[in-house]
């Protein structure tokens, strides 16, 4: 089974690359913890997508801290890497978005694989759940979301986006994209359309499975995309639109997959205190050893 992180970004809120701050005892990054969590469930292949300048440093980094047997790619995501066909001659400041990234790994996977963001901490049993739902749906159109509760993702320092779901049982219906939710005394608001939640709703924090059928699919919207020509200079694919509208237009199915995990991130560097307290005390508790990584030397 394979794992994908997306560490592209940018940081802009956060103020520096958060992927790579140590946040661990150990000054682990957090992608560290959930690469660690995917390896003791079975994942057996790790793939990063970031951006070039990070490809060498972050394969030296991870290559040494990995068990023997397991598979390692470093990809770049590059603005000129399109559809056959398709080119680009403006000018972006950043590629096409996370759909974009996920397809950068098209060459390299070929089974059902999980997707996460790397600056993100999803929780020991969020990967064991994927990883039985892997194992128990082989179908071309079959996808997964792992969702958390709203309450449970947001941050004392500010406004987050979000994807709310809408589900029929186990079955997603939509996931509607909320970009300004923050705490406002004793209520949740979304500061952009002024609704108001309760904290019980399910969210996506891009945690998906998906089939690899899905690189056609982006490929498409790619192409569909550029020859629009519109706002091409600064607009994206979202990884949750392309498998929303795959959804919508009956091209996949795709179960929610309860996470039974605690989820925190570092959207903010405030943020960056209250993981590294969190982490500290999972070490602690026995929930990681330390170092998480003992061939390496500290």
């Amino acid at each position: 089974m394979t794992l994908l992180l997306m560490a592209a970004g940018k940081g802009s809120r956060y103020g520096k690359l958060k992927q790579f701050d140590g946040l661990g005892p150990r000054e682990e990054f957090l992608m560290e913890f959930s690469i660690y969590d995917a390896l003791q469930n079975g994942f057996d292949h790790i793939v990063v997508i970031t951006q070039k300048d990070n490809v060498d440093f972050l394969r030296n980094y991870l290559e040494p801290r990995l068990p023997e047997g397991i598979q390692l790619d470093v990809l770049a995501q590059q603005l000129d890497d399109l559809p056959e066909g398709i080119s680009f001659e403006g000018e972006r400041a950043k590629p096409w978005g996370t759909a974009h990234a996920v397809w950068t790994a098209r060459e390299v996977i070929n089974n059902p694989f999980v997707v996460i963001n790397a600056d993100d901490y999803y929780g020991k049993n969020a990967y064991q759940n994927a990883a039985e739902f892997i194992a128990e749906n082989n179908g071309q159109n079959t996808f997964g979301l792992v969702a958390y509760t709203l309450r449970d993702t947001l941050s004392e320092y500010g406004s987050v986006s979000r994807g709310v779901c809408e589900r029929d049982g186990h079955q997603l219906l939509s996931v509607v994209e909320r970009t300004k939710i923050e705490k406002q005394d004793k209520s949740i608001v979304d500061t952009d359309s002024g609704l108001h939640f309760t904290g019980d709703e399910l969210v996506s924090m891009n945690f998906w499975v998906c089939h690899p059928s899905i690189f056609d699919r982006i490929t498409q919207d790619l192409k569909s995309f550029i020859d629009a020509g519109e706002n091409l200079e600064r607009g994206e694919i979202y990884l949750p639109f392309v498998i929303q509208a795959m959804l919508k237009e009956e091209e996949a199915k795709v179960a929610v997959i309860p996470s039974e995990s605690m989820w925190f991130g570092v959207t903010y560097m405030d943020d960056k205190e209250k993981a590294m307290a969190k982490l500290q005390e999972m070490t602690q508790a026995g929930g990681y050893r330390s170092p998480l990584w003992p061939t390496v030397k500290s």
